[in-house]
């Protein structure tokens, strides 16, 4: 782990094996940190910020170590995805696209941090009021495994233009392209103490990053159960907190829509990174004047798929992150089954030939389903789809929402009006029209309701780590006879 500027073991000298999720074979040992490593990053961040003065960095200098993170990373973008795919499992291309945004993310965030900050207001007395943003301070970042670099390089970026100190805390299955980054990080010759990755567990780490005094400020991207037992513990000292949470996000397709870019996109929206997305299309909410034609099509699309190790060329779906991760899957499929509804195609763990030791399984398709079955109210995280029938557009709206998660959504239909006013109505963050799944680094990334709090991305990620001060200078310096 990197703290302070130093490569080191884990105090209890701990270590965890990472494996290959496409062949079960060990990647990498790497050391394991406890709340012990942790204490010493968010120490060293700590006094960085405050004794050090890193607040008070010139925000050009952090714009050119964004600049530099950059140049690196593109040098060396080959390297970081074929990692990225061995350790997650996604597919090569995936992994190229991350390392692509990822350096995109440090390029605008370096624009970001020099822009103009702050107003002057014009108030009814003899006073000049103003604000100015200054930064949140020590920064804790939980990222989760299904984009290992993208995630936490976004966090990053954006917290480090702002001014802030940093302690990253990876997903433990999937350290090895954060550890490339930080590398780079040192490379680049950042202060010490100024960004911190610490591996370890979240009941270990994450626990003591939320909980300790010194960490002003916590960002985390997981699961909906997760995050809500970060912001109770937060909640003990009023931590600053973003949450980017769970979903179970409609996709929602009109019988006027482009028949074959809305049967594309259905599946695209759930089987892409082998379903393991927060913003999945995980619900298809489908007309049923087409309901026939467009299932028969969306499965024969989705039998095309080539599922396989994600370095080799011309595979759209490795495998899925863990052992333990496919059987959690594994076991809603079963209980879409007990439920009552009809597994119309997939669902099974592939384990002949080269499948044998990953942990590969074919997309998943179900049909007759109720709102009230867990395999459409609960989130997944793999490549299960459910799909929904209406009749009119108001009940594609309840439907679309009748989850208590509100990241993403989706409608397709060629009624430019229709799409409009049925997209206002989905209580969702991230919404598409005709399309799904692009995801830009200068627009806001969040959601409503269970899916969480705060947003990443853009002008809005970066005051996340803001603090807004009020200034107010008086221009008739006299008593104020308060007391006369």
């Amino acid at each position: 782990m990197y703290v302070n500027g130093e490569w080191v073991e884990a105090v209890s000298g701990a270590t965890k094996e990472i494996l290959n999720p496409a062949t079960g074979e060990v990647l990498a040992v790497v050391t394991h940190g406890d709340e012990q490593d942790a204490k010493k990053a968010i120490d060293a961040a700590y006094t960085r910020f405050y004794q050090l003065e890193w607040h008070k960095s010139y925000a050009r200098e952090r714009a050119q170590y964004l600049l530099k993170i950059a140049e690196k990373l593109e040098s060396q973008k080959d390297e970081i995805a074929y990692i990225e795919t061995l350790n997650n499992g996604k597919t090569l291309r995936e992994s190229l696209g991350d390392v692509e945004d990822a350096i995109n993310q440090l390029q605008y965030y370096a624009g970001i941090a020099t822009k103009p900050l702050g107003e002057t207001y014009a108030v009814p007395d003899e006073i000049q009021a103003m604000t100015v943003k200054e930064p949140v301070g020590v920064v804790g970042i939980i990222v989760p495994w299904n984009y290992p670099l993208v995630m936490a390089n976004q966090k990053i970026a954006a917290a480090f233009a702002a001014g802030c100190t940093i302690i990253v805390k990876p997903a433990q299955n999937t350290p090895l392209s954060l550890i490339k980054l930080f590398e780079i990080i040192e490379e680049v010759g950042v202060p010490k103490g100024v960004v911190n990755l610490v591996m370890g567990s979240g009941s270990a780490v994450g626990n003591e990053l939320v909980t300790n005094p010194k960490v002003d400020k916590i960002s985390f991207t997981g699961g909906t159960d997760t995050g809500t037992h970060l912001m109770k513990k937060a909640a003990d000292s009023i931590k600053n907190i973003s949450l980017e949470l769970g979903g179970k996000s409609p996709n929602v397709v009109f019988a006027d829509a482009d028949f074959e870019t809305a049967v594309d996109y259905a599946a695209y929206a759930i089987f892409a990174n082998q379903g393991q997305v927060c913003s999945a299309g995980s619900r298809l909410i489908l007309d049923e004047a087409i309901y026939e034609r467009f299932v028969e099509a969306l499965v024969e699309k989705t039998m095309q798929i080539k599922i396989g190790p994600g370095w080799k060329e011309g595979i759209h779906m490795g495998p899925l992150v863990s052992e333990e991760h496919l059987n959690t899957v594994l076991e809603y499929v079963e209980i879409g089954k007990q439920e009552g509804a009809t597994l119309l195609y997939g669902g099974k763990r592939l384990t002949e030939g080269e499948y044998a030791k990953g942990y590969f399984m074919e997309p998943a398709i179900f049909t007759n389903t109720k709102p009230s079955m867990r395999i459409v109210q609960e989130e997944i995280f793999g490549p299960v789809l459910v799909i929904q029938t209406f009749k009119d557009e108001q009940e594609a709206i309840e439907l679309a929402n009748g989850t208590e998660f509100g990241l993403a959504a989706a409608v397709f239909t060629q009624d430019g009006a229709k799409a409009q006013r049925v997209i206002r109505q989905i209580r969702a963050g991230i919404t598409w029209i005709n399309t799904y799944h692009p995801t830009f680094n200068e627009a806001p990334w969040g959601g409503y309701k269970k899916s969480g709090i705060g947003r990443d991305l853009g002008t809005y990620g970066f005051e996340e780590y803001l603090e807004v001060k009020q200034i107010n200078i008086n221009l008739d310096v006299k008593p104020s006879d308060f007391f006369e």
